[in-house]
């Protein structure tokens, strides 16, 4: 009964395509398996695509990222690092070059970031506000240290201080955040006057320099030379200066352009502050400090 159908009693012969139902149906059961085929073909080459778009973008982040670290580079060179022949990282930095990312010295042939990165990192550095980046920093060094700490930023001739967090061993209950201290007199604000250009260290230097306490620093040429050396190593540490029986470190947060716009401070009881405990707080204080910087779009 092979390639046979039956109407009524009888049976007759013909292809299946021709056979009332059973035809119509095997015809619809192929049309929709070619479909699927062609679909499922279609979506091989779009998940392809994708994951040669997403290898290309990432190669030309990479590529950004290695004249930033070299400061310019031959094709050769960053095929060598991109582990790609000469002529895909060509390709790269053409599109590179053509969006403004990256310029080539015509006399060396080699490429070096261009004016667009600029304009990016201003667009991305304008947008980031430091106290809402400091908020998990300053919460993990207060837990780390046991301590107060503190993020301020330059008013005018005073410092406000913009985040606070306290540790477990803190024995103050003293709110300092929003609250305007003065420069010469504090971790934050010497750091912050340490990362002024020396004009303006010296217009804040003419002026009148108040005493809070015994310690307090109020000879200009005194506050000078601190200053200096804050700025060489990279820290301030301050003992009874504003508050009789508070000592305290700062290190300076820098922004993209590696201007100092900030400052990190851990601050305590001068009884727990011998010179070990300062140390180790100076280290916690600096690595708070870069990573926060680092938050903010500085790269060493």
């Amino acid at each position: 009964m092979r390639n046979r159908i039956r109407i009524g009693s009888r049976c007759v012969k013909g292809p299946p395509e021709c056979r009332p139902g059973i035809g119509r149906r095997a015809v619809r059961a192929d049309k929709m398996a070619s479909k699927s085929n062609a679909e499922g073909s279609d979506e091989v080459r779009r998940s392809k695509g994708a994951a040669s778009a997403v290898q290309s973008v990432d190669r030309a982040v990479s590529v950004l990222e290695i004249l930033a670290r070299l400061g310019e580079a031959g094709v050769t060179e960053i095929a060598d690092e991109l582990d790609v022949h000469k002529s895909t990282a060509f390709r790269l930095l053409g599109v590179l070059e053509n969006r403004g990312l990256v310029g080539q010295a015509k006399d060396r042939g080699k490429y070096y970031l261009g004016a667009g990165v600029l304009r990016l990192a201003g667009a991305a550095a304008g947008r980031l506000d430091i106290s809402q980046e400091s908020a998990p920093v300053v919460r993990e060094l207060a837990d780390d240290a046991g301590e107060t700490v503190n993020i301020a930023v330059l008013d005018d001739d005073g410092a406000v201080n913009v985040m606070q967090a306290r540790g477990a061993a803190s024995v103050t209950a003293q709110n300092w955040l929003g609250r305007r201290t003065p420069l010469h007199a504090t971790s934050s604000g010497k750091v912050l006057l340490a990362g002024l250009p020396t004009p303006m260290q010296e217009i804040f230097l003419a002026r009148r320099l108040p005493r809070f306490t015994e310690r307090t620093v109020t000879s200009a040429a005194e506050l000078r030379a601190q200053l200096a050396d804050i700025a060489a190593q990279g820290y301030a540490v301050v003992a009874e200066e504003m508050e009789v029986g508070l000592s305290a470190v700062a290190a300076p947060v820098r922004a993209h352009d590696g201007q100092v716009i900030g400052a990190v401070s851990i601050s305590g009881p001068v009884y727990r502050m011998d010179e070990e405990r300062l140390r180790e707080l100076v280290k916690s204080a600096a690595d708070a400090a870069g990573e926060l910087s680092y938050r903010m779009g500085y790269r060493i």
